[in-house]
């Protein structure tokens, strides 16, 4: 695999989490450069540990993992997103939202849903003898550590825009993630 098609796919990957990123700079008004940092590093380990791993389960393990990635992931992000849009409606007209700073929970659960499929390309990563899976890790895992601070940077700056509707968009995009994982699995066998 050239480095050409090793960015594209670190991009790729990276899309979820940016798009978790910029939902957690939306939601989270209050994250101080700390939290925008734990952010990316959280993303970017979770996206560079996964396909590691999925290339050490190899080929043998793929289809029970492939099996029921798209469900965790879908359960995951739906939960966290449906709690977001509950409380976007169970505050009163001009009340602030809660999220005032994002918790370690929190993160790890969104590191895990969002890397679910780096898991799967770990898996085919095993049945190409040309791809060096440190190299490929390391490269994902930066990739996307900067896309999510970027992310976390984008929402913070569109969260003074949108102010309280925030919330509800970070949460309808969080479900969506997980619909559009879920989705792309079942009908198209991503």
């Amino acid at each position: 695999m050239g480095t050409i098609e090793l960015l594209l796919l670190a991009i790729g990957l990276s899309m979820d989490a940016f798009a978790v990123s910029v939902t957690n700079g939306l939601y989270y008004k209050k994250m101080k450069i700390g939290w925008t940092l734990a952010d990316g590093l959280c993303f970017g380990l979770f996206q560079g540990a996964m396909p590691t791993i999925g290339f050490f389960l190899g080929k043998s393990f793929s289809k029970y993992i492939t099996a029921f990635d798209h469900i965790i992931a879908l359960v995951l992000l739906g939960f966290i997103g449906g709690k977001m849009i509950y409380e976007s409606f169970s505050h009163k007209d001009g009340e602030e939202s809660s999220g005032d700073s994002l918790n370690f929970g929190t993160l790890m659960v969104q590191g895990v849903a969002t890397s679910i499929d780096a898991l799967a390309v770990g898996v085919s990563f095993a049945a190409l003898q040309s791809v060096n899976i440190v190299t490929a890790a390391l490269f994902i895992c930066c990739v996307t550590f900067l896309f999510s601070i970027a992310g976390v940077v984008i929402g913070k700056k569109s969260g003074t825009i949108l102010n309280t509707k925030a919330e509800l968009i970070g949460g309808l995009i969080l479900v969506g993630i997980g619909v559009k994982i879920f989705v792309e699995h079942v009908f198209f066998g991503g």
